[in-house]
């Protein structure tokens, strides 16, 4: 079993959940439950995948959860553009 804590990616991972978290609380009200929590799921199933991998046996299943991770991240990417484009966040 790999220990995530020692991964710069999860560190890095983590701090995208965090950050995820605080730039939206800013989004409007009627988005609760539409963008803001379609990109607070996504950014927490980064590093949450990231550590489900490592909790896996198989360097096979470990790499699946990594590219979970990172399908996640490209979907976070997306949303966070339109975001913007929204209005919602500034540059």
């Amino acid at each position: 079993m790999r220990d995530h804590t020692k991964l710069r990616a999860f560190e890095l991972a983590d701090e995208v959940a965090l950050l995820t978290y605080q730039v939206t609380a800013n989004f409007p009200k009627d988005e609760l439950y539409g963008l803001t929590a379609q990109m607070c799921r996504a950014a927490v199933s980064v590093p949450s995948n990231i550590v489900e991998g490592c909790a896996r046996s198989s360097q096979a299943d470990y790499l699946r959860f990594l590219f979970i991770a990172f399908g996640s991240l490209r979907e976070l990417h997306y949303q966070l553009g339109l975001s913007k484009r929204l209005g919602f966040l500034n540059e």
